[in-house]
């Protein structure tokens, strides 16, 4: 029997991914965390000051979010992460303590997504996105999860990943919005 259920919003800066894992926290009351709170200081300084991020810097944020949904999992909460989860092996840390995560995947056109930075106020500059789209790694057909276009206006992306995510829940654990 499932008891709940864990969601990887994923992708590039600037796709939407804290905007679509609140819709999702909000329509079935999922927790809710977002990866860039989990950062320690001198990631933060580092993409701060336009440098991208090596594996090395990334391992410990990883394990870190990882530890958070394992204790997610044996409090028996589903849960929403927004986490960029660009490469397979970051995914594999992610989904150690729930082998059946789902992860859904947003992803637009880098001119999109370029245009949709600069109009945030964030710690990621624009100037790193291209870096994120070298080192992305598509879902893999033996990873659990989907692939959802952003170009689409929010609410309709929402709606999207509302209908990609229901059947996933357990009987009884909300979602009444769509």
């Amino acid at each position: 029997m499932i008891t709940s259920v864990h969601v990887v919003v994923m992708g590039v800066s600037g796709c939407g991914k804290s905007t679509i894992a609140r819709r999702l926290r909000d329509g079935f009351g999922l927790r809710m965390a977002e990866a860039d709170d989990f950062h320690p200081p001198a990631n933060i300084a580092k993409m701060s000051g336009g440098e991208a991020l090596t594996d090395d810097d990334r391992w410990p944020w990883l394990e870190a979010l990882a530890r958070w949904t394992a204790d997610q999992r044996a409090a028996g909460t589903s849960t929403v992460l927004a986490c960029s989860a660009l490469k397979r092996s970051y995914r594999d840390v992610l989904r150690r303590p729930v082998p059946d995560t789902y992860f859904l995947h947003l992803h637009g056109a880098e001119e999109l997504l370029l245009r949709r930075m600069r109009g945030r106020d964030h710690f990621m500059p624009p100037a790193l996105l291209r870096s994120q789209f070298e080192t992305l790694e598509p879902l893999q057909p033996d990873e659990h999860g989907a692939l959802l276009d952003v170009a689409p206006p929010v609410d309709e992306v929402a709606r999207q990943a509302v209908r990609l995510i229901r059947p996933l829940l357990p009987a009884g654990s909300g979602g009444t919005r769509d």
